[in-house]
């Protein structure tokens, strides 16, 4: 019979003590990439700033100025785009700095923090 592999729960870490440690590798984090997603998504507006970005970029496409209503609807698709690609970065970057930031991501089982081997 082989013996089972040691099972890592994630731990209940301070925000003062997270920030202490990350650096120090002290902490290995898994991130839930879905709900990390929408979590950026909604915590930066994204959507409120990307909906009228384009709209303006439509009306001005209509109203004659082609290129400039063009780059602004390519703008706001890239924006949303980027953000959802690079979500696990950007909640990392906010987790370190914000403390609520942490602990909405702690609570909502989008960030676990384990100890690193």
């Amino acid at each position: 019979m082989q013996p089972h592999p040691e099972v890592v729960e994630p731990i209940e870490v301070p925000h003062a003590e997270f920030c202490r440690g990350l650096p120090a590798g002290q902490f290995r984090l898994i991130v839930n990439p879905d709900k990390a997603r929408k979590y950026v998504r909604q915590r930066l507006f994204i959507v409120a700033i990307c909906m009228p970005m384009s709209a303006i970029g439509v009306l001005l496409a209509l109203a004659g100025n082609t290129w400039v209503g063009l780059g602004l609807v390519l703008t706001s698709f890239v924006l949303n785009r980027g953000v959802s690609a690079q979500a696990a970065k950007i909640l990392l970057h906010l987790v370190v700095r914000d403390p609520r930031a942490y602990r909405d991501a702690i609570d909502q089982e989008i960030l676990e923090v384990r100890y690193a081997r």
